[in-house]
């Protein structure tokens, strides 16, 4: 006898409306597809990254209220795969009774360095020296104020891989970045041996869970090669770093994935540098290196289901970022990588090339750390052309 149970056989699962079109936004749905989890998607452009995959796609423009308020019927949460809605947008769709996850309460502090710097100082974190500068001559007065110049400054928004970050000597050198018409923070030019990335993802009812502190290594301010776990990082340092992280994401109240970019000092310390509420480049290694990857795991959190197992899968995983290069049919170069190496992952944005452009990623993952280095900058180095044997 079957027995019906009262199933209607309509599909109930949730719709999850993700504003953004890119290649963060793009994994997240596949990560999402075995779960049966639903994906509106709010896009640039049809041709971006994540409109090529996704069924229901809104092609509008995430700075127009209304825009949004449309995209949102019919969807049971909202997340995002950048930080750049306006927080009084966020704040509608809440009073619209629209879960939006992370809420702009939390979002705003990886909106605004500005404001991000000071909630961090108020609760604690350690950061490097800061304050928001007024014109070239306060940044004079700010390298004044610790050992001299050279300082950081940046916009406090629109900035990311390398843009809107200036590496400054002296005052001639501090007038570009008053150009852009947003307040501009100085920091100071922190002594570092490497820079980390502690990933850790919470949901509404307060779970969390952290995946293993990675390295992350930049080319010209664009992250190049994460290594999973950090090489010789102390216990002590990686459980600090992992606590900080959970810290910030319960007094930010964040909800999903939040990746907390530090500098490891010369003297055993460590500091935040940057604070991303999203799926993050320094996560990408856990697609094929954790029993659980950082998107399954931010899908999982925005809809309040129990969170993934974060541990790792292999002793060593190394992600590096496949760049555009001169050569833009990247499709000959897979049967050189994936013969050469039948176990390396390789993840493709279907973005169009262009020289400097994260375009994908590969990962690699064994027992030896110096073969799986070699793997993944020799498969993302030929993809590219830099590398031709």
């Amino acid at each position: 006898m079957v027995r019906a149970y009262g199933y209607s056989g309509r599909v109930t699962f949730p719709v999850v409306g993700m504003v953004g079109g890119g290649q963060l936004a793009r994994m997240t749905h596949e990560a999402g597809i075995p779960l049966g989890i639903k994906f509106k998607l709010l896009s640039d452009t049809p041709q971006d990254s994540a409109a090529q995959v996704v069924s229901d796609v809104v092609v509008g423009d995430y700075r127009d209220l209304e825009t949004l308020r449309a995209f949102a019927r019919g969807c049971d949460v909202i997340t995002f795969d950048h930080e750049h809605v306006p927080t009084e947008h966020l704040r509608a769709l809440e009073a619209d009774g629209i879960p939006v996850r992370p809420g702009p309460d939390a979002l705003i502090h990886a909106h605004d360095k500005g404001v991000m710097r000071a909630k961090l100082t108020e609760i604690g974190a350690p950061c490097p020296r800061h304050r928001i500068v007024a014109d070239p001559a306060d940044v004079t007065a700010f390298a004044e104020e610790g050992d001299g110049y050279p300082v950081i400054l940046k916009t406090v928004r629109g900035g990311y891989d390398g843009k809107g970050v200036w590496f400054v000597r002296s005052e001639a050198d501090a007038h570009e970045p008053f150009q852009a018409g947003v307040p501009v923070l100085a920091e100071e030019k922190v002594d570092f041996v490497r820079e980390l990335a502690a990933n850790i993802v919470r949901s509404p009812h307060g779970q969390a869970v952290a995946y293993p502190v990675v390295e992350s290594q930049q080319v010209d301010g664009v992250c190049d090669t994460v290594i999973a776990p950090a090489p010789d990082l102390s216990e002590e340092l990686s459980g600090e770093a992992q606590q900080l992280a959970i810290r910030i994401a319960v007094e930010l109240n964040v909800v999903g994935h939040l990746a907390v970019e530090l500098f490891e000092t010369a003297d055993g310390r460590i500091l935040v540098n940057e604070l991303a509420m999203r799926p993050h480049n320094s996560g990408h290694w856990t697609q094929d290196g954790a029993i659980t990857s950082q998107f399954a795991n931010h899908v999982r959190a925005v809809l309040d289901l129990p969170l993934g197992d974060p541990r790792p899968r292999a002793t060593w995983t190394v992600m590096c970022n496949v760049l555009g290069g001169d050569y833009p049919d990247m499709y000959k170069p897979y049967l050189h990588v994936m013969a050469r190496d039948p176990q390396a992952k390789i993840h493709m944005y279907g973005k169009d090339v262009r020289p400097g452009r994260k375009v994908g990623h590969v990962n690699t993952y064994g027992d030896d750390l110096d073969d799986v280095l070699e793997r993944a900058r020799h498969a993302a180095g030929y993809l590219r052309g830099t590398i031709v044997e």
